[in-house]
This record gives C-alpha cells, sequence and structure tokens, in this order.
C-alpha cells in the first residue's frame, strides 16, 4: 500500500510518500480501498508535533477515509467487498488501503460521492455533537462560529439552520463572507480588519452571545468566554493559534498556552456560563455511528452540503498542508490515492 508519512517534526517538506506491505483485516475489521480522505488541522499539529494524541513520527495520521471495501475480517456479516462505505480512523487514513473496524464503518449511498463521503465524518460529527448534545444549541440563540468558512465552521452553520431560528455570526476573511452568507451566517466579521469582540457587542447590542465555538484557543477563549451572556456556553475544539507560519515554532506556542485563561468552579458558578472541550477522536467508534449515520441521511437528502475546496493526490499531500495550515481553504481538503 501507498501512504502518507510524517517522517519528522517540521514543515510540510518532512511528509512523503512510502510504500508498506499490505494491511490484512483482523476479526471484526473490514479492509478499504481508499478512495479519497480528509485533511485535517489536527493532522497539521500533529505534523508540527502540537497533538499529543498522534503517534510519534514516522507515522501515518487521518482520521476519516471513503472507499470501496475489499475484503472482510472474521466475524464480520454486515458487509462484503464491493460495499461503498465511510470510516472513522483512529490515524493511519491517509492511505490508500486501511483495515478499520466495521463499528467505526457505514455504507454510502450511490448519490454521495467518495469526496463528499470523506468530509462528513470528522467535520460533520464534531458540528452534530458540539451543537446538539454539547451546547444544546436552541432555536432563538444567536451563536459565534471562529473559522466559519473552514470545514468545521461550514458544518456547524448548516446544523444551525436545521436546528432553526439560530441567529449566526461568523468569523472568517472577507473573500469568504459570501460562502458564509449561503450558509446561513447572518453576520460576517473579518477578523483581519476588526476586532471581532467589537463587532460582536456592536452586533448584538452589547449583550454578547449564547454560545461560542472556538477553534482558535489561547487568548480567544478567554475573549470567547467574556463575549458569553449569561447561561452562556465556550466551546473549545481546536488550537489553532499554537501554529504560526507553517513551520515547528516553540516560542509562538509556548506563548499561546501561557494566554490560556484559567476557569475555577467558582467563577463558572458565579457567572452563569459553561466552558466544554469536545475533541471527537477520542470518542471513536460505535458510540457516534448513529450520528455517522445521521450525517449520511441528512447529506442523502440535502441539507447537509459539504464543500470541498480542493482535492490533492498524495504525491502533493505538502500542498494540501500549506493550503489548510494558511488558511486559503474555504471548506474541506481532500487527498486521494
Amino acid at each position: 500500500m501507498r501512504a502518507i508519512w510524517i517522517t519528522r517534526h517540521g514543515g510540510p517538506q518532512v511528509l512523503e510518500v512510502r510504500e508498506a506491505p499490505d494491511p490484512r483485516p483482523g476479526a471484526g475489521e473490514v479492509r478499504i480501498r481508499v478512495a479519497a480522505a480528509g485533511l485535517n488541522f489536527a493532522d497539521i499539529l500533529a505534523r508540527l508535533g502540537f497533538y499529543p494524541a498522534a503517534p510519534k513520527p514516522p507515522c501515518v495520521v487521518g482520521y476519516e477515509v471513503s472507499g470501496t471495501i475489499d475484503q472482510t475480517g472474521a466475524g464480520v456479516e454486515d458487509f462484503a467487498p464491493g460495499d461503498r462505505v465511510a470510516a472513522m480512523t483512529e490515524f493511519g487514513g491517509q492511505a490508500d488501503m486501511v483495515c478499520v473496524s466495521a463499528r467505526s464503518t457505514i455504507k454510502l449511498p450511490d448519490e454521495i460521492s467518495f469526496e463528499t463521503a470523506a468530509a462528513l465524518p470528522l467535520n460533520y460529527l464534531t458540528a452534530l455533537h458540539m451543537a446538539r448534545r454539547v451546547a444544546g444549541v436552541r432555536p432563538g440563540e444567536t451563536v459565534l462560529v471562529h473559522a466559519a468558512a473552514g470545514g468545521v465552521g461550514q458544518a456547524l452553520l448548516q446544523v444551525c439552520l436545521i436546528i432553526g431560528g439560530v441567529r449566526v455570526i461568523g468569523t472568517a476573511s472577507a473573500s469568504k463572507h459570501d460562502t458564509l452568507r449561503r450558509n446561513g451566517c447572518a453576520e460576517a466579521i473579518d477578523y483581519r480588519a476588526k476586532d471581532y469582540v467589537e463587532e460582536v457587542r456592536r452586533l448584538t447590542g452589547g449583550e454578547g452571545v449564547d454560545v461560542v465555538f472556538d477553534c482558535l484557543g489561547g487568548a480567544d477563549w478567554r475573549r470567547g468566554y467574556l463575549l458569553l451572556r449569561s447561561g452562556g456556553r465556550l466551546v473549545a475544539y481546536g488550537f489553532a493559534n499554537i501554529q504560526s507560519g507553517g513551520a515547528r515554532r516553540l516560542l509562538p506556542a509556548l506563548l499561546q498556552l501561557a494566554r490560556m485563561p484559567r476557569f475555577s468552579p467558582l467563577r463558572l458558578m458565579t457567572d452563569n456560563k459553561s466552558v466544554c472541550g469536545v475533541t471527537l477522536s477520542r470518542m471513536w467508534g460505535e458510540r457516534l455511528l448513529p450520528d455517522l449515520a445521521e450525517a449520511v441521511r441528512l447529506c442523502r437528502e440535502g441539507e447537509l452540503t459539504p464543500q470541498i475546496d480542493s482535492t490533492f493526490s498524495f504525491a502533493h499531500a505538502a500542498d494540501a498542508h500549506r493550503r489548510l495550515e494558511t488558511r486559503q481553504n474555504a471548506g474541506k481538503v481532500i487527498l486521494t490515492p
């Protein structure tokens, strides 16, 4: 098989496509001939050495794939060779062949392309889980979505549309504002030209918001918390600020860590606010399969429409990393063997 290897921590140049023996499915597993694999910001942080859960290099990362089953392991009854599927992978997904638990795999209808399917497992599961289960977003509420043009950001906009009656304020560079509005964003803020805190206060008449979905981290967690009105919820699901300039720079990373706020239970009680953390990769497997099934159903019915920003072959994985980490993308970046 061929896979994208992180040979050592560093910039995109450390990525290499390498050959390895084909994996064989164990009991309860299926082997998938990968047609498309998702690229996520967690993969960028893993390459830089800023993602503690990632394996040490040399390693292959990647959380989500789509393709066709070509072998099944002992005890697998619900899948057969030839089935079109999407699957959640606990690393190792950025390869042309992967073995995964059948309990992390779901069949795909013919109407959903492999590229679209590869955008569903991480981005849309994260959005559904955060909006519905963690934050409990309700009609009539106002939410702030950071990086709203990214994969999870656009998924959050679409999930809020499904909930209905939710006012969404999104941050993104000005060139991406039309994309935000097409996905139901009421107000778009160019974070490069304006202070988003001042803009949010202006747009809400000083009241703030009910929910902040923050993938930035560091000092932005503190700013987001201060934007919450009574009963508000801050949902932290990433730390994009720890990355700077496409290289492994420790001093800026340490400064971002130093700027993280500290939340005491007493303060949360006094403020009537909540702070929640989400790392979906630590929940992978059968537990999330019903949510993945719902994401596939909503996608088939046209209520969730993943936007594919760009597709790169494995040979151009470094270019894919550069596009994502410099925030040029509007939607999902996909890798194909």
